[in-house]
């Protein structure tokens, strides 16, 4: 019985390790949900099954932005009401959401525990799920920080403000100094001429090369264009309704760009998202039953 059992579960399809993309920044209002929001339908577009997060978890809005109603949302799975599974509605081009609560303020203060228990949730998702996108609040609070770190990629998104630059240098080191993540992506948003979203990238790399030790790397610039304010104010994303804008195709550029971005390996030791699958590199043994 056990050798057949385990030649059943050979035969299974065997799920690939998912690449986690945090998205974040030290300042709010810089743009990060839109980010997160239209790169996930870009990256849908692109034939990638994509999930994303919405780790705001007291202000959450991405539910909102896409025009979707959930009935059921993070606070319902950290309750023991609901499964993972139970929470996720579908948006567009198939991408798969985890709404989370707004307004409820046990949400804000999650210890490290809970944290850690909304993470190795991931492990038991009976998902087919190639990318994982978390959507971060913003600032250096307890849960941006523990959500970074489970990520493979981590992508601060800058603007041209001095308020920006200087919030996302005390995110990058503070991640770097206690968390240990040594490299992040840059994405310029909101940017308004041509090479606006590199000079950003340059400044801060600028600082951040003089006082630690992290590498950064250019993700490229998000124009500022008024198709995706209009695209908002429908609950639409960009991509999706407006895809031959200047903005809907630095988003498709951008998908690109974060494809390209290595896939894990292996576990790191640290706390990850669907590290059963990093480690196994099978389904849990929940999605085997």
């Amino acid at each position: 019985m056990l050798e057949a059992s385990s030649m059943n579960i050979k035969s299974l399809p065997q799920p690939g390790p998912v690449k986690v993309i945090a998205v974040t920044g030290g300042k709010g209002g810089v743009g990060k949900t839109t980010v997160t929001a239209n790169l996930a339908v870009a990256l849908a577009e692109l034939g990638r099954n994509v999930m994303i997060m919405d780790a705001d978890l007291g202000l959450a809005n991405l539910d909102v932005m896409l025009g979707l109603q959930s009935r059921y949302n993070l606070s319902h799975v950290l309750s023991g009401e609901r499964s993972l599974d139970e929470v996720l509605v579908e948006g567009p081009s198939g991408v798969q959401i985890i709404p989370a609560s707004s307004g409820v303020r046990r949400m804000v203060n999650l210890n490290s525990l809970e944290q850690a228990g909304l993470i190795r949730a991931f492990s038991d998702l009976r998902r087919n799920v190639d990318m994982l996108l978390l959507d971060t609040a913003a600032g250096i609070h307890d849960d941006v920080l523990m959500f970074s770190r489970a990520a493979h990629h981590v992508m601060v998104v800058v603007c041209d403000e001095p308020a920006s630059l200087t919030d996302a240098y005390a995110l990058i080191k503070v991640l770097s100094r206690d968390m240990g993540v040594a490299r992040f992506r840059i994405l310029a948003s909101q940017t308004r001429v041509l090479g606006e979203g590199r000079d950003l990238y340059e400044k801060l790399k600028k600082v951040c090369d003089r006082f630690l030790d992290v590498t950064l790397d250019y993700a490229g610039a998000i124009p500022q264009d008024d198709f995706i304010r209009r695209a908002i104010q429908r609950q639409k994303s960009v991509v999706e309704v407006y895809p031959g804008s200047i903005g809907g195709q630095a988003f498709k550029k951008l998908a690109t760009t974060a494809d390209s971005w290595g896939a894990p390996t292996g576990a790191s030791g640290h706390l990850e998202f669907f590290v059963e699958r990093l480690v196994l590199g099978r389904p849990s043994a929940s999605a085997l039953q």
